[in-house]
């Protein structure tokens, strides 16, 4: 053991654990004190557990908003690019072969624009959906727009898609518009046949 003296009185390089029961309770007073001071220690280590693990949810928290923030900062522009991107393909639908022979370099490069615009999309977990026709209609994914009857398609199924669907990362961005059978014929459960 070391001692110092500090302003004229002398400290000790005590510790506690050092200390004897009689000891402790001669330096420091009665039997009551000490449990006072017992349980104030207890509060204390308590507070500090709560405090860290306070800090370390806090910490979590700022990494999972970063993450997102990462991920879905760009919703709002990406919306905006979804009408860019309709647009674009309605244009290059319209084009007939006529058109094509006589502005060939123009028609490539909308195709070569409207493919940059899907590997931006990637880029940025911007994913495509485009259900086909005959698919079991999704209420998660998918906005019904229209039903009909139609003959050899079975109910709840798409028969036609008006418009492609979008997800950025795990979140819907925007539903595929489609129009769903609304056919009679009921969808029958796949039987598997032994061999």
């Amino acid at each position: 053991m070391g001692d110092k003296i500090l302003n004229g009185e002398m400290e000790t390089d005590l510790e506690l654990d050092d200390i004897s029961e009689e000891d402790l309770a001669a330096l420091l007073g009665d039997e009551q004190d000490i449990d006072s001071l017992r349980q104030e220690n207890n509060e204390l280590k308590d507070r500090l557990l709560r405090s860290l693990a306070d800090a370390e949810n806090t910490r979590k928290r700022g990494e999972r908003d970063r993450r997102d923030a990462e991920v879905y900062g760009s919703t709002r522009l990406a919306r905006d690019l979804l009408s860019v991107y309709d647009n674009m393909g309605r244009a290059l639908e319209a084009i007939t072969e006529e058109l094509r022979e006589t502005a060939k370099p123009l028609i490539e490069g909308l195709e070569l624009t409207q493919r940059e615009l899907v590997s931006t999309f990637a880029k940025h977990k911007i994913v495509i959906l485009h259900p086909e026709p005959g698919e079991v209609f999704d209420p998660k994914l998918h906005q019904a727009m229209f039903e009909a009857p139609v003959p050899g398609t079975v109910k709840g199924t798409v028969i036609q898609v008006m418009a492609s669907g979008f997800m950025i990362g795990e979140r819907l961005l925007r539903p595929a518009q489609v129009g769903v059978s609304s056919n009679s014929m009921k969808a029958e459960p796949v039987v598997e046949v032994e061999e």
